[in-house]
């Protein structure tokens, strides 16, 4: 049986499905193209990760595909049900990047409270000669320990988040649509554990109490945003966002408009509703923290997501 990876896999993930007997392809073929090419190569098995997209046309046309899998959270790019009322099996790996997605956001955190980003960007050039001046500008920088941290969707990223910013003393206030776990489990190092209370509170809650505010929750299917200018209004001034979730969940318009206000002190972004051409105005702002799409690529992650979209391959072709 041929797999086409389009996307690309690791190679944890390419040696594993070569080892259980199927032909694995890493070209990477055209959006335009792939119809033609799935059916002249009779493709058992399309893996993909977020630049690929499975729609309807594919599925329709592709008899021979029997399994559709993306390998990381969002499915977005698949019509994830259409594909299984055909009899295709449509699977994820939504565990394997949540620690990096976590760590990602964490640092961004802590760059956005000590200047980190930005200060570096200054110091090549003025750090010899202005460095009292920059030292100045750079020394009002806050600490995570004490703040609120509040998390929309609290699935696995927002608890390995949840994880991480509970180490550094942050209080959490979680809210998802579905019930939240009472305690959470917090491992340390030298094989330690600790289970932790958690505040769970409704979505006014979170954006009205949180010092800082990190989004883990699907796009939508009306594609609406659910952070616009209404929510930031009710947040607190100079409140930190943070989105490594998909882009459009945040109005981007209303985005700048609470930066230009200063009711939105600094943002992280490593999600744009336009990828893979974000807006040029929120590159450039200088208080907005970007990176391209990059929460899941860890090295540990993608050996993560090979393995685990292997077994998952190899459970449906057998």
């Amino acid at each position: 049986m041929k797999i086409l990876a389009n996307d690309g896999i690791s190679s944890s993930g390419a040696k594993k499905i070569t080892e259980y007997g199927y032909e694995l392809i890493l070209d990477t073929i055209p959006q335009e193209d792939l119809i033609t090419y799935i059916n002249e190569n009779n493709v058992s098995a399309i893996l993909v990760r977020s630049a690929t997209k499975v729609r309807k046309d594919i599925i329709d046309s592709c008899p021979s595909l029997k399994f559709i899998g993306r390998g990381g959270v969002g499915m977005d790019n698949i019509d994830v049900e259409y594909g299984r009322s055909k009899g295709i099996t449509v699977n994820n790996t939504p565990a394997a990047s949540s620690q990096s997605v976590a760590e990602l956001v964490l640092a961004q955190m802590l760059s956005s409270s000590r200047f980190t980003h930005w200060s570096n960007q200054e110091m090549p050039e003025k750090g010899a000669s202005e460095f009292k001046v920059l030292k100045k500008k750079y020394a009002k920088g806050v600490e995570l320990r004490g703040k609120t941290l509040g998390i929309i969707g609290f699935g696995r990223i927002g608890r390995s988040l949840a994880k991480y910013a509970l180490g550094c003393g942050m209080n959490i206030l979680a809210h998802d649509k579905d019930d939240i776990p009472e305690t959470l489990p917090v491992e340390f190092g030298n094989g330690q554990s600790i289970d932790i209370k958690i505040e769970a509170g409704s979505f006014d809650d979170v954006i009205t109490k949180s010092d800082y505010i990190s989004i883990h929750i699907p796009k939508q299917s009306d594609g609406a945003a659910v952070i616009g200018e209404h929510e930031i209004n009710k947040m607190k001034d100079g409140v930190r966002l943070f989105n490594a979730a998909r882009g459009g969940v945040i109005d981007e318009d209303a985005l700048l408009k609470g930066l230009d206000s200063n009711k939105i002190a600094f943002c992280m972004l490593d999600v744009f509703e336009n990828e893979p051409n974000p807006r040029k105005d929120l590159l450039n702002n200088p208080r907005i923290i970007t990176t391209p799409h990059i929460g899941a690529a860890t090295l540990e992650a993608q050996d993560r997501i090979g393995i685990e979209m292997a077994d998952l391959l190899h459970d449906t072709l057998g």
